[in-house]
């Protein structure tokens, strides 16, 4: 007897734990559902204006606007890079060239130490002259460097240094071993120079 009331509680004690376990689940499964109509009446308010038609213009006029103002811009620079390439056009051309109007400078120095070949200095003179002449007409000129001027990184390209022979030439120019250039406004070889210590 003592077993069967043992085993009739037992079975009250599920049925009420059953029925708590029920209305757990059935709370939480009714604020899920709250929940879910929360949110879908939040999505429900969110409603989308459309543009008006003035709106359209005014984004197209700026559209428009944007795009008008890239495409001037786009041709300022390449007429700006078009002057530039004819300006220096004959870069490739004049840097092959220095080497033989180095050379011709070389050979007329040498050629005024020898007093029996005057008339060969002149020939060598004249020729030189008419090629440095037509290579400035195209816009190439001489870097003017002399001894004494203040070394410049920027126009300047030092080789060497040696002690300087006085004190007013220490950090100036001593010698110009190759003459500079430039070919417009922009340099195409820079001189080489011997700067003082």
């Amino acid at each position: 007897m003592f077993l069967q009331i043992k085993e009739r509680q037992l079975n009250d004690y599920k049925e009420m734990s059953n029925k708590e376990d029920i209305k757990e689940e059935e709370n939480t499964i009714e604020q899920e559902t709250v929940q879910v109509e929360e949110n879908q009446e939040v999505e429900a308010e969110v409603v989308v204006e459309e543009p008006t038609t003035e709106e359209i213009i005014q984004a197209e006029k700026d559209k428009f606007l944007r795009l008008f103002a890239e495409f001037e811009n786009y041709k300022k620079r390449t007429s700006k890079e078009r002057i530039e390439l004819f300006k220096t056009a004959g870069q490739e051309l004049m840097t092959s060239l220095l080497p033989v109007v180095d050379d011709f400078e070389r050979a007329l120095a040498h050629i005024e130490e020898d007093a029996e070949a005057e008339e060969l200095r002149k020939g060598v003179l004249l020729i030189y002259q008419k090629l440095y002449n037509t290579l400035e007409l195209k816009g190439l000129s001489k870097i003017e460097t002399k001894q004494g001027d203040v070394f410049d990184a920027e126009i300047h390209e030092a080789i060497t240094q040696i002690p300087a022979p006085s004190e007013d030439l220490k950090g100036k120019v001593i010698d110009c071993v190759e003459n500079g250039y430039q070919l417009g406004t922009k340099i195409i070889r820079y001189p080489k120079v011997v700067i003082g210590q």
